[in-house]
């Protein structure tokens, strides 16, 4: 059977394929950025229901179930991608579900059930996660191991450029202030879109929607794609097979059980960051799309200097020191997020004005908050792009595709904990602060078991050495 698998002997692509692998990112990132973190997300939770508080926790429930499908599927989809060979029609396929599912969010008009845009997100997170899984095991394919830091980074940074470019239209020429009936830039929003009824939020499913669409063509013109393996039927079968065998071959790859175990609870924190972070802040300070978009667009805009920076300094340090790094930042800025209140920062040790100034971020506890997500922004790309190229050193080209299914997993597998934790914790409470705060043993706990795990996480026979580049 391991005779029918992709070949150990990686496809040096040409640059415009490694382009149009690089510009997936591009292409999938404004439904991260302008759906689910920055507009959508934070309309769902404030304007969708007049409950904010239980809207908070139906989207992160939404986030949890998403996350237990997941956990379940993504292995063995990666196990199929390496036997079945070819990436791109499983692409295709998961792309034309997140497409519909995310177009489909143009229904969720102030008043109407939320049912439906959670099953639309749902199906729509899906998709994104399961397309990512075959994505990212073309990427060993591409380029050798000493690139694949400096690659993966600058993925993530045309990524975040790709997001920040959606969501900058979005608040300069759709978003309109609901008192003045304008946008940031003074102009009636186009397309005659009416912000009471939502549908300056609402447009942004369709327009990721057909963003992913126009995006993703490069890659399947231009990216050299796996040879043909098993039917599909046979590589279900064998896939069922090596989901079990990959699962007990960790035990003797100490390594990378490690690795995934810490990127398990580092990326739950990380994921609570990403899709709770814009619906905290809008249910505390009670920002509307500009600001809660303007503040998307800062975080993007530094986000895209620290994958630079990540991408030079994965090559020159490693992946490890990055994710590092990143992580550490991570804690200091959610721990300083959930600290900061109306009139106060680190939970009243430091007494702030209450004075609002006008316009953008008025009050000084707005800045603060501004000032602690630049650190977001800093991190939350390079740690989880550096963790890909973590993984892509550490494995064999033919075993990328059940691998990157593992690490999907790892992503996932009980990310649903952290979306679970902050909602009991939120109902219980009645305070969102308290639920942000959870997040914090995810980041901690991952950090420390990274710290002991060794880099590269698996040393590769020398067989493989010899032909992995």
């Amino acid at each position: 059977m391991a005779d029918l698998q992709t070949e150990d002997v990686p496809v040096r692509s040409t640059r415009r394929g490694i382009w149009g692998w690089m510009l997936f990112d591009w292409a999938a990132q404004p439904f991260f950025t302008v759906v689910t973190t920055f507009i959508f997300g934070p309309y769902f939770v404030s304007r969708l229901s007049e409950d904010p508080v239980s809207a908070q926790a139906a989207w992160s429930n939404m986030a949890t179930i998403s996350s237990l499908v997941i956990a379940v599927f993504s292995p063995l989809l990666g196990s199929v991608a390496d036997y079945s060979g070819p990436k791109k029609p499983w692409i295709a396929f998961f792309a034309l579900v997140k497409i519909v599912c995310v177009a489909a969010l143009w229904v969720a008009a102030p008043g109407s059930p939320i049912i439906w845009p959670m099953i639309f997100m749902i199906f729509a997170s899906i998709a994104a996660e399961f397309s990512s899984v075959f994505n990212d095991s073309m990427m060993p394919r591409l380029v050798g191991k000493a690139e694949v830091g400096r690659v993966s980074n600058t993925a993530w940074g045309l990524g975040y450029l790709g997001g920040m470019i959606v969501l900058i239209a979005v608040v300069a020429l759709l978003s309109a202030n609901p008192d003045t009936g304008l946008t940031l830039i003074g102009i009636p929003p186009l397309f005659g879109l009416d912000p009471h009824l939502g549908e300056d939020a609402r447009i942004t499913g369709p327009i990721s929607a057909v963003w992913y669409l126009l995006f993703i063509l490069p890659m399947f013109f231009f990216t050299p794609d796996a040879k043909r393996g098993l039917p599909l039927a046979a590589s279900v079968r064998a896939g069922l097979q090596q989901v079990g065998g990959t699962l007990r071959e960790l035990r003797q790859r100490a390594g990378i059980a490690r690795f995934l175990i810490a990127r398990m609870l580092y990326q739950d924190g990380v994921n609570g960051l990403l899709i709770l972070g814009g619906a905290f802040a809008a249910g505390m300070f009670g920002w509307a799309t500009i600001e809660i978009g303007i503040y998307g667009i800062i975080l993007n805009i530094v986000a895209i200097f620290g994958c630079i920076l990540a991408g030079w300094l994965d090559r020159l340090l490693g992946s490890k020191v990055v994710v590092v790094m990143s992580l550490s930042a991570l804690m200091a800025a959610t721990l300083g997020i959930v600290s900061t209140g109306p009139g106060f920062v680190f939970f009243g040790l430091m007494p702030l004005p209450l004075d609002d100034s006008g316009g953008l971020f008025g009050t000084a506890a707005e800045k603060a908050y501004v000032l602690f997500g630049l650190l977001i922004g800093i991190a939350f790309g390079p740690v989880q792009a550096s963790s890909r190229s973590y993984l892509a050193r550490s494995v064999s080209l033919s075993e990328a595709g059940r691998y990157f299914g593992i690490y999907a997993l790892s992503g996932r597998a009980t990310s649903f904990l952290a979306t679970l934790l902050f909602s009991a914790v939120t109902y219980l409470t009645g305070s969102a602060r308290y639920g942000m705060a959870t997040l914090m043993i995810f980041l901690t706990l991952g950090l420390v078991l990274l710290i002991t795990t060794p880099y590269p996480a698996d040393r590769l026979p020398k067989r493989l050495k010899d032909t992995d580049g």
